[in-house]
């Protein structure tokens, strides 16, 4: 009887122990088992739904990276001629801003 007792009693201890020394699980890591699951049960990813603003925008800016871009291999050969467009550089940084903007939206 004292065998099962004490028994019992380290049972307990080891049962508290582990019970305490569990941390709660991140939220990541609880998305993560979710994405898992639906992924076996076959459920597609939920698609990132934009604002009907927020595309008008990126058509917008996407339009004018493209204007831009035309105009550039016209600069380019004037400089051949020792020409350099004073807007040149201005627009140059401006395709950069709307490119490096219009892929961080994308990528999102």
């Amino acid at each position: 009887m004292k065998l099962h007792a004490i028994a019992a009693i380290i049972f307990l201890q080891l049962l508290a122990c582990t019970a305490l020394g569990q941390k709660p699980l991140p939220p990541s890591v609880r998305q993560a088992d979710q994405a898992e699951e639906n992924a076996q049960r076959n459920i597609p990813p939920p698609l990132y739904q934009r604002s009907p603003m927020d595309l008008v925008k990126l058509r917008k800016d996407a339009a004018e990276l493209a204007t831009l871009a035309q105009a550039i291999p016209s600069d380019i050969d004037q400089t051949e001629k020792g020409t350099l467009p004073k807007d040149l550089p201005e627009r140059l940084k401006r395709i950069e801003k709307l490119a490096k903007h219009l892929r961080s939206q994308v990528m999102q």
